[in-house]
């Protein structure tokens, strides 16, 4: 379907162009004959005029006038013609102009507009006084600009996914995921975050949350702990005494627990901080720690869970995007609009940050023309180079032709009225 619409838009603008070319083609030819009709109604007055002039002497004005009438139009269309051709076929020296030259004129052509228009200075302070960044500004925050831009983002991240392969993406990431996580040791760089996350005492909130869910299970629990001292004392101990023993048991377990809670200097409390503190030496220093700590990472993440996490990864990522791309009215299309209509009206009312845009854009612009200015304008030489010779002039002479018959048109009536003036003169001084 794409093809048969690509092949039905070529052949449309194909169509299209033929068309044009053939209106021109009938234009030119109309103002030929125009011209050319000129002419010879000049030679026909003329050939009257001398014919007659001297019977009726007022004729030699006429005469005059037609005279000059032919020179101005025969000098002007081959003035025209030689710049397409030979005229009449016969290879007049410096005519056929545009085909001979063809090569010098795209060359000139392109070192023109490498000199007059891909200038530094030319460029910047064009986008200087165009205001590039408050009239992108202007654009973007209109609901329309932003709703564009989503569109372009949304096939641009389409044709992303379509082009890109899924099996080399899931290798990138799993070559990442090796090498930034999976080369480098874990015990030093755990070791030196636990150390200063221990000192500057921010597990204490963690501890704290701990004790108290045990506290809190011990409360909840006093059938399970008085449970335990029966199941393990002797069976010729009466049961009353298991009882009591129980209830000691819990009790002395609850204070425990309660001044664990409440002792922020707690035995317990400071073995725990000096146990953490020493592991995070162990995980910087001790070879042993270190290698322990190597075979929890090979454990966790082996081959295949570095696999299925890379794939993993990419498909949750791919589809998350694919589907808040093509919902328009999806948190992260609605949140990307928004930011861009945002970004949009500061730019149009932060002169600040307007003249940083507009001076980045000046300097790689600047930097772009300083850089490519003489690839840019080797294209049209190069191009140029290509055509062929016949059909360049032929092309030429379709698009400004009509426009050059106006020039034998004027010369045959300037040559007519110059030759009328001049023997006018010459009669009225030499009688």
């Amino acid at each position: 379907m794409h093809s048969r619409c690509a092949a039905t838009s070529g052949g449309s603008l194909s169509s299209h162009l033929a068309g044009t070319d053939a209106e021109r083609a009938a234009g030119l030819r109309r103002m030929k004959l125009v011209a050319t009709g000129m002419l010879g109604a000049m030679a026909v007055i003329f050939v009257v005029a001398f014919a007659l002039q001297d019977d009726y002497p007022w004729l030699q004005y006429v005469r005059a006038a037609a005279e000059g009438g032919m020179v101005g139009a025969l000098a002007d269309w081959f003035a025209v013609t030689a710049l397409f051709k030979h005229p009449m076929g016969i290879k007049i020296p410096h005519t056929a102009i545009i085909p001979r030259k063809k090569d010098q004129i795209g060359a000139s052509l392109g070192q023109f507009v490498e000199e007059n228009f891909l200038s530094e200075a030319v460029v910047q302070q064009k986008l200087a006084s165009v205001g590039v960044a408050q009239k992108a500004g202007a654009w973007l925050a209109t609901p329309e600009g932003a709703d564009r831009v989503a569109v372009e983002g949304a096939a641009a991240i389409r044709a992303v996914f379509t082009v890109l392969d899924d099996d080399a993406v899931q290798a990138v990431i799993e070559s990442m995921v090796r090498k930034h996580l999976l080369t480098p040791p874990w015990g030093p760089p755990a070791g030196k975050i636990a150390e200063r996350i221990f000192n500057d005492g921010h597990h204490h909130q963690l501890v704290d949350l701990l004790v108290d869910r045990a506290a809190e299970w011990v409360d909840s629990n006093y059938d399970l702990v008085s449970g335990l001292v029966s199941q393990r004392s002797p069976t010729w101990v009466p049961q009353f005494v298991d009882g009591l023993v129980g209830d000691k048991v819990y009790v002395e377990i609850t204070k425990f627990m309660r001044a664990v809670q409440t002792n922020p200097r707690h035995d317990v409390r400071l073995a725990l901080d000096k146990y953490l503190k020493d592991l995070a030496q162990d995980l910087q220093h001790d070879p042993v720690v270190i290698a322990k700590a190597e075979g929890i990472k090979a454990q966790v993440l082996g081959d295949p869970q570095v696999r299925e996490l890379a794939a993993s990864t990419w498909a949750t990522i791919k589809k998350a995007l694919l589907e808040a791309v093509d919902d328009p009215d999806s948190e992260l299309t609605q949140n990307f609009k928004a930011a861009v209509r945002d970004f949009g009206h500061r730019m149009a009312t932060d002169e600040e940050l307007a003249g940083k845009i507009n001076r980045w854009i000046a300097d790689a612009a600047g930097y772009l023309v300083r850089t490519y200015r003489s690839d840019i304008a080797a294209i049209i030489t190069e191009t140029v180079g290509r055509w062929d010779a016949v059909e360049t002039s032929r092309k030429i002479e379709l698009q400004i032709g009509k426009d050059l018959q106006f020039i034998r048109i004027n010369g045959t009536v300037v040559g007519s009225l110059a030759g009328l003036f001049i023997f006018s003169v010459a009669h009225a001084v030499f009688g």
